[in-house]
């Protein structure tokens, strides 16, 4: 055998052995299978995300099996605070309207307001706190903005909001987003500055990789976890948060019907005709409870030292 012969042979067996070892150590994980995998395990977290999703699609069911409709409701003095029935199956309020279709479509008003402020908070949060903890000369400015912002209780600018704005949907949104976005970027910026620096992330910038891509495939998949967390935590906390502002007075406006909105109207009422705030208060806590065990669990399983 010629010398040139042993060298291919040689390359050859090189090649079969490293197409060998790639096989041994193939696997066949997958992180959204494993974080699907552990959350199911948790069958408690598992039957309360089935009557959080339970509540939010009958509350699209409701109003169209219920007997009357809320564009189309009308006061009736005569037929005010009749108790839950077999014509009224949540009673009326005050002003003789069916109660059915005013807690379901506000729950549904209640329900938009949360996700919508939620996905704002989580996609401005998580760039604002990428930005804030990779780029060191943004660190101290944006700090002071921090500092600045949250130092000042959120009800005192919801007050100035509401006098100076006004009141809507949109700009309960707005002004949400623009105060809420700030836990979910401290926590990101933390984070950040916790893996910026490590060897992989290093190499990846002294090759020539965008800082957009080190951000997204290197560092934002240890941040999934508590994006997840904030993402659970800030849907309950803004049903709440309207609830109690609604009842002031400073959230929505009265043309807008929300499950803050039915407890506030209730509140002179309710020692003599309790389901006025019976059956929103209930609503209120099934999502604000459910979602916030189903945040808690989910977020469990999205972290990676969770899988095996």
């Amino acid at each position: 055998m010629g010398e040139n012969e042993k060298k291919d042979d040689l390359f050859r067996f090189v090649e079969y052995s490293a197409e060998e070892a790639e096989r041994t150590g193939y696997s066949d994980y997958s992180y959204w299978k494993s974080v699907f995998q552990n959350f199911l395990k948790k069958k408690s977290a598992v039957v309360m995300a089935i009557v959080f999703f339970a509540l939010v699609i009958f509350s699209f069911i409701a109003l169209h099996i219920g007997k009357y409709d809320y564009a189309a409701l009308k006061t009736n003095s005569a037929m005010a605070f009749q108790s839950p029935n077999g014509e009224y199956w949540f009673g009326t309020d005050n002003l003789g309207r069916d109660y059915w279709c005013q807690v379901w479509y506000a729950a549904q008003t209640s329900i938009k307001l949360a996700l919508i402020v939620a996905l704002g908070e989580c996609v401005l949060g998580v760039i604002i706190g990428c930005i804030w903890g990779y780029v060191r000369s943004l660190d101290r400015i944006l700090t002071e903005v921090y500092n600045i912002i949250n130092n000042v209780p959120v009800i005192i600018y919801m007050t100035l909001i509401a006098l100076l704005v006004g009141q809507s949907f949109t700009i309960m949104c707005i002004s949400l987003i623009g105060f809420g976005w700030l836990t979910m970027a401290r926590n990101v910026r933390n984070l950040v500055m916790m893996y910026r620096d490590r060897e992989y992330n290093l190499a990846s910038r002294c090759l020539g990789t965008p800082i957009w891509r080190v951000l997204v495939k290197n560092i934002l998949p240890y941040l999934i976890s508590i994006i997840i967390l904030r993402l659970a935590l800030s849907i309950p906390s803004t049903i709440a948060l309207e609830s109690t502002l609604s009842y002031l007075g400073l959230g929505l406006g009265i043309d807008t019907p929300s499950l803050g909105i039915l407890l506030r109207n209730a509140r002179n009422y309710f020692l003599e005709h309790p389901y006025l705030l019976i059956f929103p208060a209930v609503i209120v806590s099934l999502i604000t409870v459910t979602f916030y065990l189903v945040g808690n669990a989910f977020s469990d399983a999205a972290d990676p030292r969770n899988h095996v």
